[in-house]
C-alpha cells in the first residue's frame, strides 16, 4: 500500500506557523497535544525549533482509546527521556484534567513568583495549546474551561484563527489551529495519523487505509477483529476479510455485491471509536 503520497501541509498551515512563533513570546507555558494511541507519528518533529526552551507539558489525550499499558510507557518515556512533565488525557470523560490543571500551576508557579520580584501585579497563568489538527485540542479546552466556548467537530482543522480561553482565576489559555508538517518521511507515519483521523478522509484511499488497518489488526489482535465483526476465520488477504465484513453488516449494492468502500468507513470508524479495542500504534 503505497502512502508516501499522503502530503497535507496547505497554504493555511504556513500561516498556522508562523502566528505560533509570533505568539509564543505572550504564554508561559507550550502545551502540547498528542494522540495516546500514536505519541510520536502525532508529534510534529518542528515542535522542538517551534518551542525553544518555553517550558512544556505533554499531554496523551484520547487516552481512553489507548493500550493503557503503553500509555505509561509513554508517560515514563517522556518524563524520564524528555524531561517533561506527561499528563495521559480524556478529555471525553474528563479524566486526567485535575492533573493538568496541577500541572500547569505548578509549572507556571515560578513565572509568577518572579513577576512578584519585579513588583509587578499577579496575573494567570498563560498556556499556549499546541498539536496536530484532530488531536483533540478544542474538545480538551472546552473540558478546561468548563462551557462550550470554542468550537468543536471531528473533522481535522476546525479551529481557525487566535482564541483567549480563561479556566478560572489562574489560569488562560491560547488555541492554536492544528498544523501538519510538509512532508512524511516514513509511510507508517502517514498511514497512523491517516487511520486516527489526524488526515481528511477527503484525500486519502479510506478503502486502502482500511485494508492495511485489517491487516495489522489480523496479525496483533485477530480475535478482536473476529469478536467485532462475527467472523469465523480471518483470511490472509486483507480485501477478502473487508468484503466479510460488509456481508455481515447488509454493505450490499446491486447484484448483491459487497460496497467495500461503505464497509471500509465503518471499520475505520469503528476503530476511531475504539469498539474493536483499545490499542496503541506506536509501541514502546
Amino acid at each position: 500500500m503505497e502512502l508516501e503520497t499522503i502530503q497535507w501541509y496547505p497554504g493555511h498551515m504556513v500561516k498556522a506557523r508562523k502566528m505560533i512563533k509570533e505568539n509564543l513570546k505572550l504564554v508561559d507555558i507550550a502545551v502540547e497535544l498528542l494522540d495516546a494511541r500514536i505519541p510520536i507519528s502525532s508529534r510534529n518533529p518542528e515542535i522542538n525549533s517551534i518551542v525553544g526552551d518555553k517550558p512544556r507539558i505533554i499531554v496523551l489525550n484520547k487516552a481512553d482509546l489507548a493500550d493503557q499499558a503503553q500509555t505509561e510507557k509513554w508517560k515514563e518515556f517522556f518524563q524520564k527521556e524528555e524531561g517533561l512533565r506527561c499528563i495521559p488525557v480524556d478529555s471525553q470523560s474528563g479524566k486526567g484534567i485535575s492533573n493538568l490543571l496541577h500541572a500547569a500551576q505548578e509549572e507556571g508557579a515560578g513565572v509568577l513568583q518572579k513577576l512578584a520580584a519585579k513588583g509587578r501585579r499577579p496575573r494567570p497563568i498563560r498556556l499556549m495549546m499546541l498539536g496536530i489538527p484532530n488531536v483533540g485540542k478544542s474538545l480538551l479546552i472546552n473540558r478546561l474551561a468548563g462551557r462550550g466556548s470554542v468550537r468543536t467537530g471531528d473533522r481535522p482543522g476546525v479551529t481557525r484563527g487566535k482564541q483567549w480561553i480563561r479556566v478560572g482565576k489562574e489560569l488562560e489559555l491560547l488555541d492554536t489551529p492544528g498544523i501538519l508538517w510538509p512532508k512524511f518521511e516514513d509511510p507508517e507515519v502517514g498511514f497512523r495519523l491517516a487511520v486516527t483521523g489526524a488526515i481528511k478522509d477527503e484525500i486519502i484511499n479510506v478503502e486502502q487505509v482500511t485494508v492495511k488497518l485489517i491487516q495489522l489488526l489480523t496479525k496483533i489482535a485477530p480475535e478482536k477483529l473476529r469478536t467485532r465483526y462475527k467472523l469465523e476465520t480471518l483470511d490472509e488477504d486483507a480485501y477478502e476479510t473487508l468484503r466479510k465484513i460488509g456481508l455481515k453488516r447488509g454493505c450490499l449494492i446491486s447484484g448483491g455485491n459487497v460496497d467495500t468502500l461503505k464497509t471500509a468507513a465503518i471499520v475505520l470508524n469503528e476503530f476511531r471509536e475504539g469498539k474493536i479495542g483499545l490499542f496503541t500504534l506506536d509501541r514502546r
